[in-house]
């Protein structure tokens, strides 16, 4: 079975970073309730392992958020409707078997001390629960008290106070004496500064090395990260996906090795990964984008890059995913990277990607047909935009290119639309 040298911990890290591009005003949010967290956790005494665990599913809470209006909802200190991105992000953290130990974890990180408590749940997943609970509330409040007043240190007493009010029903009282302790001190609410949070995550980094990890588990954790994005919006579901499959059967057509083929698979995955930063009302709007929602949209794809090149091993995932925009013409965004400079995987993923929008319903149109479809890239092939060899391939694979875009099973009878 294919194996990657991945150290987990940068994998894990630089992909929480397409989690930030969700805040509009929350930005590196995980990455601060991660150090609070760890930090209460090594003032209780938690072992290594705990601590580790305690600081993934602390970058991680919100992976069930994929669109802005459910985080700026989150950001306000209380929301009735908390609990949904909670049971998102517990199912995708379920079938991930890296990751599927904080399940319960995520689940509950909303979940009240009066309630947690009665619950049938181990004592590590419910104490690691209740402290990312807290801790995620505290970085709430935070953000509200540099809104007031730019220096933190004049809201910490408040920030407190608010804390100790919910001592025994919303969090363990245990946790917030715990917390009072470790944030007793100037230095701790100064270490909430990114430059900082970025250094101890940095270090937290520095302890794992790379070791080899079976594809399907890597596979597995970052389909966490491509939900996330295809749920942005109803009309994007499973785009990442359809793109990621077709991507892989065009590079197993063009008898690229098994390996690539793997790795076009993750660059499909990933490729919409910086769309996370574009807002809701952009994504779906019906009619025509002004130019500046369009300027917006562009640099999703400088996002996606820029996530992807931090983690070593990634390199070509990156260059590929990063570029699916580019056309040979010269003519794409975000790099205008020419013919000579374009791989066969990046223009793959190119073409995978315009098929699969295409097959997809859109708000401004309906899905198209597969006849319709290879029109519209036989037009943009003699154009100069997309590879013609690609499409050429494409043209002789129509039918199972369909098939592997819309997630079709290709043993079952399905009849193709005219």
């Amino acid at each position: 079975m294919t194996t990657l040298n991945i150290n987990l911990h940068e994998l894990i890290y630089s992909l929480s970073d397409a989690l930030d591009l969700v805040g509009v005003v929350q930005i590196h949010h995980g990455k601060r309730v991660g150090f609070m967290a760890a930090e209460c956790g090594k003032h209780m005494g938690l072992d290594p392992k705990t601590l580790d665990s305690l600081f993934q599913a602390a970058i991680l809470h919100d992976c069930g958020v994929s669109n802005t209006s459910v985080h700026a909802r989150l950001a306000q200190f209380e929301w009735e409707q908390v609990h949904g991105h909670c049971e998102i992000g517990a199912g995708l953290l379920g079938i991930t078997p890296p990751l599927a130990h904080l399940s319960d974890v995520i689940l509950h990180h909303h979940t009240h001390w009066t309630k947690l408590k009665e619950m049938d749940l181990p004592e590590e997943a419910a104490l690691m629960a209740n402290l990312i609970f807290l801790v995620d509330r505290v970085d709430v409040l935070s953000l509200h008290a540099q809104v007031k007043d730019a220096n933190i240190l004049l809201g910490m007493d408040e920030i407190n106070a608010k804390i100790v009010d919910k001592r025994g029903s919303w969090f363990n009282p245990d946790l917030v004496d715990a917390f009072l302790e470790v944030s007793s001190s100037e230095a701790f609410w100064l270490s909430l500064e990114r430059e900082h949070v970025d250094g101890y995550v940095s270090e937290w980094i520095s302890h794992e090395t790379a070791r080899p990890i079976e594809f399907e588990d890597v596979k597995s954790l970052v389909k966490i990260f491509s939900h996330i994005v295809d749920a942005k919006s109803p009309f994007t579901y499973e785009h990442s996906e359809g793109v990621a499959c077709l991507s892989r059967y065009l590079g197993e057509q063009f008898e690229i090795p098994d390996h690539n083929c793997n790795m076009l698979y993750l660059a499909g995955l990933l490729h919409d990964i910086g769309k996370l930063r574009v807002p809701d009302n952009v994504l779906e709007k019906p009619g025509k984008l002004s130019n500046t929602e369009f300027k917006t949209i562009q640099r999703h794809s400088f996002d996606t890059f820029n996530i992807l090149k931090r983690i070593r091993g990634f390199d070509d995932i990156a260059q590929w995913a990063g570029q699916h925009h580019e056309r040979v013409d010269g003519g794409g965004y975000p790099y205008r990277i020419k013919e000579s400079r374009l791989s066969l995987e990046a223009r793959i993923v190119a073409v995978a990607d315009v098929f699969q929008a295409l097959a997809q319903d859109r708000p401004y149109r309906p899905a198209m047909t597969p006849s319709q479809i290879l029109d519209i890239l036989a037009r943009d092939a003699g154009e100069g935009k997309l590879d013609h060899n690609v499409i050429a391939m494409v043209e002789r694979n129509l039918d199972t290119c369909w098939i592997k875009a819309t997630l079709q099973e290709e043993t079952a009878a399905y009849a193709l639309p005219a």
